[in-house]
Order: C-alpha cells, then sequence, then structure tokens
C-alpha cells in the first residue's frame, strides 16, 4: 500500500487555499494568534492535521468533494484527487479548487481551509480505525449494489469510469451517520484511495 502523500506541504500553500476562502480569513489570524507552537510544523505533516481536525471540519471537506464529485463540469477535477496518482497535498487541493467554478471553488477552498484552521487550535481527536475501515467496506458494498459495473471501473485505469465508480461511493458516504463517514474521511485523508478497489464483503 503506498502511503498517503503529505496533505499540507507548506504555510504558503496553506495561506493561498486561505486567500480562497472568504469566511476562514479571521480564523486563520485568530487561530495562528493562539499557538503556543510554530504552524509550520503542523503544516509539514498532514497526518497530524487529520487527527486534529474536529469532526465537522473533517465532514464539511467531504461534503464539499462529494457535490462537486456529483456536477458534470466540476467532477473530472475532483474525482482526479482519487486516483492513484493524484497530488492529494494542499498545493494538489489548491489546483483542483482553481479549476473550479467560483461557487464550488470558494467551497472547497473553504473546506480545506477549515481543516487547517481548526485542526491548528484542536487536540488529537479520538478515532476508531477498525470501525472505519468496516465501513468503507460496507459503503463499497452498497455502492457495488446501485452502480453497475462498480468495482470494474474501481479497479480499472479508465479515468471517467472511475470516476463514476468514486462519486457513487461518495454518494453512499454522505448519507451514512455523520460519525460513521467522518471515521472513513480520515481513514482516506490519512491513507489515501489506495484503500481501494474495495474486498467485495457483505454489509
Amino acid at each position: 500500500m503506498r502511503a498517503f502523500p503529505r496533505l499540507f506541504l507548506s504555510l504558503a500553500a496553506a495561506l493561498s487555499l486561505v486567500a480562497l476562502a472568504a469566511p476562514a480569513r479571521a480564523q486563520w489570524g485568530e487561530a495562528v494568534a493562539s499557538l503556543r507552537f510554530d504552524p509550520s510544523v503542523l503544516v509539514a505533516d498532514g497526518h497530524e492535521i487529520v487527527r486534529r481536525a474536529p469532526p465537522d471540519a473533517v465532514d464539511g471537506l467531504l461534503q464539499a468533494i462529494a457535490a462537486s464529485a456529483r456536477e458534470p463540469g466540476e467532477a473530472e477535477a475532483v474525482c482526479q484527487l482519487f486516483d492513484p496518482a493524484a497530488d492529494r497535498s494542499l498545493a494538489g487541493l489548491n489546483e483542483v479548487a482553481a479549476r473550479l467554478p467560483a461557487q464550488s471553488r470558494e467551497r472547497l477552498a473553504g473546506a480545506v481551509a477549515t481543516l487547517f484552521v481548526t485542526a491548528l487550535q484542536a487536540p488529537p481527536q479520538p478515532y476508531d480505525e477498525e470501525a472505519a475501515r468496516r465501513a468503507l467496506k460496507q459503503a463499497g458494498v452498497r455502492a457495488t449494489l446501485m452502480q453497475d459495473g462498480f468495482m470494474a471501473g474501481l479497479q480499472g485505469d479508465h479515468h471517467p469510469a472511475r470516476c463514476r465508480s468514486v462519486r457513487t461511493l461518495l454518494d453512499v458516504l454522505v448519507e451514512r451517520p455523520r460519525e460513521e463517514r467522518v471515521g472513513v474521511a480520515r481513514l482516506l485523508l490519512a491513507e489515501g484511495l489506495d484503500l481501494l478497489p474495495l474486498p467485495a464483503t457483505r454489509p
């Protein structure tokens, strides 16, 4: 399993996303002012960001990506985040956001900036990794029932087919209870979609 690339590469990249998201600008200044450590240390460790981000922030990022994945004109951009060789760093998310229409761009940029800002202020969050893995497998089973060719699309290298399968999986996830979908989102942010394709298991 390939390690998930660091989610946040540099403080400059973080600032560029905050600049795109007007609601997060004031929060950024307040967060940095309240810190007792160098924020660049946290920026350099994407796993620490994922560990510390509160559930609402993690869920907000998942919802923003899923919303764009449903739009024909935006799906190609956000689905690239789930390709095996995707750049899922902050810089990569910034590049995807820049390709979206204004409203969706601000939604995604705001979600990522909020994730970063709230993680700066939060302690490590409770997280049941095994429960998240089970929930991801169950989501894959539900997606298989919803979409013909789900597994084939996910396993193949045809981007439009893979994107359709990823979109179906996201649609399943956003309908699950918040605790469950946040756990899966943390898992995917920490390890990436190398966890997929999912083994065929019963829900």
